[in-house]
């Protein structure tokens, strides 16, 4: 069952996916989904480089269905343009990156423990900035 910030389609099974694909008014490619066991959390994953690899080779369509999962899943298109001064992406983006693997800790990992995480890493990272000393030594900073 998703949590109220988690997208439902997390939980999909393989033929809920293909069922959704169909939907979209693709149902040539259901059996690429449900052959290559595609669910909710691998759905996660299906963007232009993994596409092809499921069979899907039509530019249009490999465009189509990767904008129909960023909107299904509500995450913002990526930017080719994107500073590396900001994080990789959204918070939501890097949470379903986060659940698309397989096992318990990906199972029990929710958006609400993965912000409180991110935040601790983030207490952890200024606690360590701060740790770092300047002695002044000869003209030259040393640490």
């Amino acid at each position: 069952m998703a949590a109220a910030d988690e997208p439902p389609c997390l939980y999909w099974n393989c033929e809920q996916v293909a069922d959704w694909i169909e939907s979209l008014g693709l149902p040539q490619y259901r059996e690429c989904f449900t052959t290559n066991l595609v669910d909710g959390r691998k759905l996660i994953l299906a963007d232009g480089s993994h596409l092809p690899q499921l069979g899907i080779t039509d530019f249009e369509h490999i465009k189509f269905i990767s904008g129909s999962v960023r909107e299904l899943l509500g995450i913002e298109d990526p930017k080719w343009n994107r500073t590396i001064a900001i994080p990789h992406r959204e918070p939501m983006g890097m949470f379903l990156e986060r659940k698309s693997i397989t096992g318990q800790r990906a199972n029990e990992l929710t958006f609400e423990k993965y912000q409180k995480e991110v935040r601790r890493n983030e207490i952890e990272k200024e606690k360590n900035v701060k740790k770092v000393t300047y002695v002044k030594c000869k003209g030259d900073l040393v640490y």
